[in-house]
């Protein structure tokens, strides 16, 4: 029998990511037409200078998932806001191998107001502001942007594991 698998279409201003334990053993890659213009999707009416995005554009993949896996789906103002380490650290609280859904929510909403509050400090070094820097752009601080975040974890689905 095939391994368990999770499959993933993204346009770019969310991510989606695979935490086993403490490691990070999948994440999407952004998808931008240069720094800070992320595809979306978009009907243009044919107008200049505007990017159409479709979603044959997406990026597609199957990722491989275990038992105790937690799938992370954000919008990029968790991503642009908090670094991995952050955001893994948030998710110990959650027991893996039997979750409840309160457990899966507060763990949410705290990541969620983490960011808010985050994207509000002028003075935090971003990995927003980390990528501005990068492209030679004077940028300090978290970015203000939507914040939305899924959790989901891989239980025991499959009739004869363990």
């Amino acid at each position: 029998r095939d391994p368990p698998r999770s499959y993933e279409a993204v346009v770019s201003t969310q991510s989606t990511g695979v935490v086993r334990g403490d490691v990070v053993v999948y994440q999407s890659q952004e998808q931008q037409h240069y720094f800070n213009t992320p595809y979306q999707l978009s009907i243009s009416n044919n107008r200049l200078g505007v990017i159409q995005d479709r979603p044959s554009d997406a990026d597609t993949t199957t990722i491989s998932i275990q038992k105790g896996d937690l799938i992370v789906m954000a919008t990029d103002g968790l991503f642009d806001n908090m670094f991995q380490q952050q955001i893994v650290e948030r998710l110990q609280i959650i027991d893996r191998f039997a979750p409840t859904y309160e457990a899966l929510k507060q763990a949410a909403d705290k990541l969620a107001a983490d960011a808010r509050n985050l994207a509000m400090d002028e003075d935090y070094m971003s990995p927003f502001a980390m990528k501005a820097q990068h492209y030679g752009l004077n940028f300090r601080g978290g970015k203000l942007d939507d914040i939305t975040v899924l959790l989901a974890s891989v239980v025991n689905c499959w009739e004869d594991d363990t």
